[in-house]
């Protein structure tokens, strides 16, 4: 599997009076992405947590920037899974604008049961754990298969 890629346009909204996107908008771009992605690999995270009340709270996000969006921008965020672990995973955004890297990030997520009304952690299903590791992006940028119990 390739990294999934979400596309879209920056509104006016999401940007200051210069016409320049507000920092915020970023992180709520990587969380519509980390949706879209969980969503191609047939998981989406409505269903998840109406059906199984399972969710993936954020626990950690980072995002830098090296050049600005603008008003109207065509973006496209690549997003991969970096690591892995029993109920923990990391997922990397990288923003392109005509093919080069604005900004990049990445969000730390636990897989976590609400049953009881409150979140606790738990070991990633077996089918979803499978579904993520069936690539992984190396050092260099390029994808990896990755066998379970590498992790």
């Amino acid at each position: 599997m390739n990294p999934s890629q979400y596309q879209f346009r920056v509104r006016w909204g999401e940007t200051d009076a210069a016409g320049i996107v507000y920092y915020p908008n970023f992180y709520k771009w990587m969380d519509e992405a980390s949706h879209h992605f969980f969503h191609e690999l047939g998981f989406s995270f409505s269903h998840l947590f109406s059906e199984q009340k399972a969710g993936m709270p954020l626990l950690e996000a980072l995002c830098k920037f090296t050049s600005p969006l603008m008003h109207e921008d065509e973006v496209c965020v690549r997003s991969a899974i970096i690591s892995l672990k029993d109920k923990v995973f990391t997922i990397e955004h990288e923003f392109l604008r005509r093919g080069e890297v604005v900004a990049s990030g990445y969000e730390t997520r636990a897989w976590a049961d609400f049953s009881n009304g409150k979140p606790k952690a738990v070991s990633i299903p077996n089918e979803i754990r499978n579904a993520l590791a069936s690539i992984r992006k190396k050092d260099d940028g390029s994808q990896e298969n990755v066998r379970e119990g590498m992790l």
